[in-house]
């Protein structure tokens, strides 16, 4: 039986499996088939401490990879399918190696972002499509963005924007916010802020190798438009990673697994990064909170 059993392999989960090993408790770290998450979608990330030059979201999962697997940490390539939680043994079951039983768990299988799943979308990630305002806004100093979306996170990041961008465009499909007032009322305030109301995106344009523009749709006169961009954020949402817990943890509204000091409501089960954070999703905040839950699995562990 293993001691510990890391689910995930962005920051969280790498940093939760240092911490881990460094206390000597031989953790196991299930990646997924896709390591990395969302971090990998992003191709220069200047904002994670100790790298005075932006460094490619891969090559830095792969380092931090590299530095786990020093320190005597097993990673697996396999995908989690199921899990048993409750009792003093818990059970994971993955598609390649089959069951594996440890002492404690942490979830750090992140959030996946909503995407509008327009081939022209996927084509021009990380070459101006993005959904994380604050990794990449700084990039786009002085340019013009769009922000796909009409709740509280697209009100953010709007805002967010235009404290660099020469213009931000709210493009939205109804014809008022769904956000809160308050947040609302800013975004309609601000003079470097437009709106586009009841329109879609139809195509996001590009020139091959950077986003060039929009095409709308109107929603209630069917008429197309378009608009000049150099990036455009979709904010329509996350999806936290849960779905192999089959509801055997707490979880709030949105779906996010419910955790203080990244104790789940299940003893021995931690959660870390995205899939408990529903507000900052940050590569540091998150690994910030998977040496939290190194640090709980360990005081758990030994306690029992």
């Amino acid at each position: 039986m293993e001691n510990v059993v890391i689910i995930g392999s962005g920051p969280a989960g790498y940093t939760a499996a240092i911490y881990a090993a460094r206390a000597n408790l031989a953790p196991v770290l299930v990646s997924g088939m896709q390591p990395g998450g969302q971090l990998t979608q992003t191709t220069d990330v200047e904002n994670y401490p100790g790298f005075e030059s932006p460094v490619d979201g891969t090559l830095l999962v792969e380092t931090m990879r590299k530095q786990a697997e020093r320190l005597g940490v097993r990673v697996m390539m396999d995908e989690v399918e199921a899990c048993q939680l409750s009792g003093d043994v818990k059970k994971v079951k993955t598609g390649i190696s089959g069951e594996i039983e440890a002492r404690a768990v942490i979830v750090a299988t992140g959030a996946s972002a909503r995407y509008l799943g327009l081939d022209s979308e996927k084509k021009l990630m990380g070459k101006g499509v993005s959904a994380c305002a604050t990794c990449d806004g700084a990039f786009f100093k002085g340019q013009r963005v769009a922000v796909v979306g009409g709740g509280d996170t697209a009100m953010e990041d709007a805002l967010y924007l235009s404290r660099m961008a020469e213009r931000v465009t709210v493009v939205h499909r109804r014809d008022q916010f769904r956000a809160s007032k308050i947040m609302a009322d800013r975004v309609l305030a601000s003079d470097k802020i437009d709106v586009v109301w009841d329109s879609v995106v139809e195509e996001v344009l590009g020139d091959g190798g950077q986003v060039t523009g929009l095409r709308l749709r109107n929603v209630k006169s069917g008429a197309f438009s378009e608009i000049d961009v150099q990036g455009v954020f979709i904010a329509i949402g996350h999806v936290p990673n849960t779905a192999f817990l089959s509801g055997q943890l707490e979880t709030d509204a949105e779906g996010y697994i419910v955790a203080e000091r990244t104790r789940t409501s299940v003893p021995g089960v931690f959660a870390a990064g995205d899939v408990q954070d529903r507000f900052y999703k940050q590569a540091v905040t998150a690994a910030g909170s998977g040496c939290m839950a190194a640090l709980e699995a360990e005081r758990y562990i030994d306690s029992v």
